[in-house]
């Protein structure tokens, strides 16, 4: 049966696709997370983050793979910050964001990993397709976003529209060749494209669930990792 499938183009200067992070090491993968889509979609539609029950249904029903159409290079940033109770940050709500946090008098060190111009291409349909937010209200958030979107950290602000259009496929790896990535490395559900054969590098239970009402990682997918 073919689906109805959403290409997003995922480019810009600097992404950060998340990963397991280990005290102040934020890493990334190569591909983007089913946590960081529903962030991203959630954005476009102006979600706020304590709509935790909302961003749980959508991780549930994103059906997706990506392709590196441009691999990039690992950018690996080394933040020394002096915090203060009372410092603010930027927003892209029109307003300062506070910390509640106590003043830090040693620096406060963090590394944080990036991908850099690299360029991914995603595919993604909803499953099942009916209940709302359907394709159509995501790409016409995606189109005209509530908010400035970012590809997974707040400095990495995508350089092209990250909706490109959609295509009609049976499978993810169908839908992703059909987005002109033939050939390129990607990812995909085990369940939406070939697990044995020349195209698997390998097979991963890969922990990219959020539980958004903890606000912590708590489950995995299984995915294949290859060539399409």
């Amino acid at each position: 049966m073919n689906h109805r499938w959403l290409v997003l183009d995922l480019c810009a200067p600097l992404m950060a696709f998340g990963g397991v992070a280990v005290d102040q090491v934020g890493p990334t993968r190569d591909f983007p997370a089913a946590s960081m889509l529903t962030g991203l979609l959630a954005n476009a539609l102006g979600w706020h983050w304590s709509d935790r029950e909302a961003h749980e249904g959508l991780q549930r029903r994103l059906v997706f793979g990506a392709a590196a159409l441009r691999e990039g290079r690992l950018l690996t940033d080394t933040q020394n910050a002096q915090l203060a109770k009372n410092d603010s940050g930027w927003t892209t709500r029109g307003r300062p964001e506070g910390r509640d946090g106590a003043s830090y008098y040693a620096p406060h060190r963090r590394l944080r990993s990036y991908l850099a111009d690299a360029y991914i291409a995603v595919v993604l349909r909803l499953e099942p397709a009916e209940v709302a937010p359907d394709l159509n209200a995501i790409a016409a958030a995606l189109a005209r976003p509530a908010r400035p979107l970012f590809i997974g950290r707040k400095p990495c602000l995508p350089s092209a529209p990250i909706l490109r259009g959609e295509v009609t496929a049976e499978r993810v790896f169908d839908a992703l060749i059909a987005a002109g990535a033939g050939g390129c490395a990607a990812t995909w559900p085990a369940e939406e494209g070939p697990q044995p054969g020349d195209k698997v590098e390998r097979i991963d239970d890969l922990p990219d669930l959020r539980n958004w009402h903890s606000g912590v990682h708590a489950g995995s997918r299984r995915v294949v990792i290859g060539r399409l």
